[in-house]
C-alpha cells in the first residue's frame, strides 16, 4: 500500500513510552499512524484524520477514556480497541457497552496486538459492505456458517444447533473479532433479561462448545472473556 491508501490509526496514548511503542509496532506493519497524548487531543485529531480505527487508553490525563467512546459513538461506528491498565470487569463492561469493539489489558503482546488490530478492521469493512446484514457464507478455521441455508458446519459435518444456539453463534460470527458482553447477546437472543439470563446463556454457550468439539477455555471458535462476555475469532487468529 502507498502512504495514500493505508489504514489510518489514531493511538490515544498518554505514556510516551507506550504510544511510540505501539506507534513503532503499526508502521512497521504498513499502517499509516497518528498520535495524541490527552482526550482533548484525540477529538481533535479524529475530526481533523477520519482514521479507519482507535486505539484509546482509558487513564488519560485530562478526562476518562470512556468520554472519548462517547464522543465517536455519537458521529459514527468507527472500531475501537482499548488497550488500558484496568483490568477490573466493570471497566470492560463499561467500555464494551458503550461501543468499545474490543478490550486489550496491558503489558500486551505484539502478535495479539496485530491480530485484533486486522480483527476489528476486517469487521469494520465487512460489515460496511454487507450492511451489516448477515448473508453468504461465514468461516473460521473448520467452522462454517452458511447464513442463507442456517447451516453450521465443522470440518464438513453438519453441526445440529437448536435456534437458540444458532442465533448465538451466527450473532457473534456477525461481530467477529469484537467481544460482545453478556447483555449485549442477551438482549439481542432473547429480547431482555432477568435475574437468570446470564446463568441461561452459559448453558447455551456450554452446549454450543460441546457440538462443536471445543472444551471450556479453548480459543478454537469462541473466546471467553470471564465475567465479560464471548467473542468469536477471526480467521487470522
Amino acid at each position: 500500500m502507498t502512504s495514500s491508501n493505508k489504514y489510518k490509526i489514531l493511538v490515544i496514548e498518554d505514556e510516551a513510552n507506550i504510544r511510540s511503542f505501539v506507534e513503532t509496532i503499526l508502521e512497521t506493519n504498513g499502517y499509516q499512524v497518528f498520535t495524541a497524548g490527552s482526550c482533548r487531543q484525540g477529538m481533535l485529531m479524529y475530526s481533523s484524520y477520519c482514521p479507519d480505527l482507535i486505539i484509546l487508553d482509558l487513564g488519560l490525563p485530562d478526562a476518562d477514556g470512556l468520554e472519548f467512546i462517547r464522543y465517536a459513538r455519537k458521529s459514527g461506528a468507527v472500531p475501537i480497541l482499548v488497550l488500558s491498565a484496568r483490568t477490573s470487569e466493570k471497566d470492560k463492561v463499561s467500555a464494551l457497552d458503550l461501543g468499545a469493539n474490543d478490550y486489550i489489558t496491558k503489558p500486551f503482546g505484539t502478535a495479539e496486538l496485530m491480530a485484533r488490530v486486522r480483527a476489528a478492521l476486517r469487521n469494520s469493512r465487512h460489515s460496511s459492505e454487507m450492511g451489516a446484514v448477515p448473508g453468504g457464507i461465514f468461516q473460521v478455521r473448520d467452522l462454517v456458517i452458511d447464513y442463507d441455508r442456517r447451516q453450521v458446519t465443522v470440518a464438513g459435518k453438519e453441526i445440529n444447533l437448536t435456534q437458540t444456539e444458532y442465533n448465538i453463534v451466527t450473532l457473534l460470527s456477525e461481530q467477529a473479532g469484537k467481544v460482545l458482553t453478556y447483555s449485549q447477546i442477551i438482549c439481542a437472543v432473547w429480547g431482555g433479561t432477568d435475574s437468570g439470563s446470564v446463568k441461561k446463556l452459559q448453558v447455551n454457550m456450554a452446549n454450543i462448545r460441546k457440538k462443536l468439539g471445543t472444551r471450556p477455555g479453548d480459543r478454537k471458535y469462541i473466546s471467553n472473556e470471564l465475567g465479560v462476555g464471548y467473542r468469536m475469532l477471526a480467521d487470522e487468529e
